[in-house]
C-alpha cells in the first residue's frame, strides 16, 4: 500500500509538472501580445486618465495636478466648439452616406454576372491604399486651378468649383473624399447578404413580389443586423477622422474642417498641452461611449435578430 500511494503521489506530481509547462509554454506564446497590449494600450490609456487631470507641458518638470481644470478650460474652448460642430457635421452627411453607398454597392456586386472577381476587387482597393497617399492624391484631384474634377466640369460647361478653399465647400470636399472608401463596409455587406436565406426569396416570388419588394421586404429585414453594426463603426470612425483634414485642409479655410481629432493634435503636439490634450481624449471616449449605448437602446425599435421582429423584446439582445 505505501508502494502504490508513493506511485500514486509521483504520478500526481508528474502530471501537475507537466500542466505547469504546458501553462508556461501558453503564456510565453502569448507574451508578446500581453507585453504590447500592457506597453501600448493599457498603459497609455491609464496614463492618459492621470494626465487629464494634470497640467503637463512635456518638459523638464514633473506634472501639475490641476483637478478638473482641463474639463473647465474645454468649455471655454470656442476652436472645440468649432471642432465639435464640424465632427458632427461630418458625422451627420457621411455614416448615412457611406452605409447606404456601401449596401447598394453590395447589392450589386452579389449578382452572377461574368468577371465579378474583377469587379469587386476595383471596389475594395481604394481601402488599402494608405490614408496618407489617398489624401494627397484627392488634393491633386480637387484642386481649384488644375485639378482634374475641375478640368472635366470645365470641359462641359461647368464652372470651377473651390473645393477647398471655400468654407461652403471644403467640408462636403471630405465627406466625398470619404465615400470613396467604401470597400470595409461593402465586404461586411457582401458576406451578410450571402448569408440571406433563399427560401425567403422564393416565399416572396410565390407571393407575386418583384426586384424592390423583396428587397424591401426580405432583404433589408435580414440585414438589419449588419445595418446596425456599420452604423455604429462609421460613427466611431467619423468622430475619429483626421488624415483627410490633416493632410488636405489642415483645419483650413478658417476653420471649417478642423475636426475634433486636428484640434487634440494641435493641443497636445503642437501647443505641448499633454493635459488638455488627454481630457480632450477621454471627452471624445465618453461622447462615443454615449453614442454607442444610445445605439444599442434604440436598436430594439428596428433590428431583426433571427425571427424576432422590431419591438420584441425576446428577439433583440
Amino acid at each position: 500500500m505505501v508502494q502504490t500511494a508513493l506511485t500514486q503521489d509521483s504520478r500526481t506530481t508528474s502530471a501537475r509538472r507537466r500542466a505547469f509547462v504546458r501553462n508556461l509554454e501558453g503564456y510565453l506564446f502569448a507574451a508578446p501580445f500581453i507585453v504590447g497590449f500592457l506597453a501600448f494600450s493599457l498603459g497609455p490609456f491609464v496614463a492618459s486618465f492621470f494626465l487629464s487631470f494634470t497640467n503637463y507641458q512635456m518638459k523638464a518638470e514633473l506634472p501639475e495636478f490641476v483637478g478638473m481644470n482641463n474639463f473647465v478650460l474645454m468649455a471655454k474652448d470656442a476652436d472645440l466648439r468649432r471642432a465639435l460642430f464640424n465632427t458632427a457635421y461630418y458625422t451627420l452627411f457621411h455614416v448615412p452616406g457611406s452605409v447606404i453607398l456601401a449596401f447598394f454597392v453590395a447589392m450589386l456586386l452579389n449578382q452572377k454576372v461574368k468577371g465579378m472577381a474583377l469587379y469587386r476587387t476595383m471596389f475594395y482597393l481604394p481601402s488599402v491604399v494608405a490614408g496618407v497617399a489617398t489624401a494627397i492624391l484627392w488634393l491633386f484631384l480637387l484642386d481649384t486651378n488644375w485639378g482634374l474634377v475641375n478640368n472635366i466640369l470645365e470641359s462641359v460647361g461647368l464652372p470651377r468649383a473651390p473645393w477647398l478653399i471655400n468654407t461652403r465647400w471644403a467640408m462636403p470636399s471630405l465627406i466625398m473624399m470619404s465615400l470613396w472608401r467604401l470597400g470595409a463596409p461593402m465586404i461586411i455587406f457582401l458576406a451578410a447578404l450571402q448569408g440571406v436565406p433563399e427560401h425567403l426569396y422564393e416565399a416572396a416570388e410565390i407571393d407575386g413580389a418583384g426586384r424592390w419588394a423583396k428587397t424591401r421586404h426580405v432583404t433589408i429585414p435580414q440585414l438589419t443586423p449588419t445595418f446596425f453594426l456599420l452604423i455604429v463603426l462609421q460613427i466611431i470612425g467619423s468622430f475619429q477622422v483626421f488624415t483627410d483634414a490633416f493632410i488636405v485642409t489642415d483645419g483650413g479655410p478658417a476653420g471649417a474642417t478642423l475636426v475634433y481629432l486636428l484640434h487634440l493634435y494641435r493641443k497636445a503636439f503642437r501647443s505641448f498641452h499633454m493635459g488638455y490634450g488627454a481630457a480632450m481624449g477621454w471627452f471624445l471616449f465618453v461622447i462615443i461611449l454615449l453614442l454607442t449605448v444610445v445605439q444599442l437602446w434604440l436598436s430594439k425599435r428596428w433590428v431583426y435578430y433571427e425571427a424576432a421582429m422590431p419591438g420584441d423584446r425576446g428577439g433583440a439582445s
